[in-house]
């Protein structure tokens, strides 16, 4: 008869030496948060306010704030620093990210508009998978944090044409407007817009 102790080391045994029924880890998302303008280039500017400052501080909270080990940052400026569209676009596609989100802010004479924009290009290709992220981005400022928004629009912008991976360019709202500008330089509505963005990530 064979031992209680003898069959518990054979049991442990055949554990040890079984094959393992593993699951491969998830693939990281990796993400490329561009900023954009930056140095000499301001971008658009209102008063005191700079475009390329509004987008910097959105994209440093971006990454500050993403807490999920399976998200991987990558930001195209890490300082105010002048960055050529083509070596934003040879660092994006070096990468060859899940993603490329672009931030932007944007102004109109008329003061009375306002809310956010969404671009992505046809000559993208990754066009489908552009367009639904956007949506999927459209659809989470609007449903979930009530902004409001103008919907996706296609233009062929250097970056998103030529990036190689998903490409998103986000107008996030008029330095123009008041109500507008108000978030936009506002750090806690920094946190709001940057949280809504990661949540949205998290999905893909």
């Amino acid at each position: 008869m064979i031992s209680k102790i003898t069959l518990a080391i054979c049991i442990f045994a055949a554990l040890a030496f079984a094959t393992p029924n593993t699951t491969p880890d998830k693939k990281p998302i990796v993400v490329v948060i561009d900023a954009g303008h930056g140095g000499h280039d301001d971008g658009l500017k209102i008063d005191h306010y700079a475009e390329k400052k509004i987008v910097e501080a959105i994209a440093y909270k971006i990454k500050e704030l993403n807490t999920n080990n399976n998200i991987v940052i990558h930001l195209t400026r890490t300082e105010d620093q002048f960055v050529s569209l083509d070596n934003r676009a040879k660092f994006i596609n070096d990468l060859k990210p899940d993603l490329v989100l672009s931030l932007h802010v944007n102004g109109n004479p008329n003061k009375e508009i306002s809310g956010l924009e969404f671009y992505v290009s046809p000559q993208n290709k990754a066009f489908a998978q552009s367009k639904k992220i956007a949506e999927l981005l459209n659809n989470q400022f609007v449903s979930k944090h009530h902004f409001n928004s103008k919907g996706v629009k296609e233009a062929n912008l250097m970056v998103l044409k030529n990036s190689f991976a998903p490409a998103v360019t986000f107008e996030m709202g008029y330095l123009s407007n008041d109500n507008d500008l108000k978030y936009l330089t506002n750090e806690v509505q920094h946190e709001a817009i940057a949280n809504a963005i990661l949540e949205v990530i998290a999905q893909l």
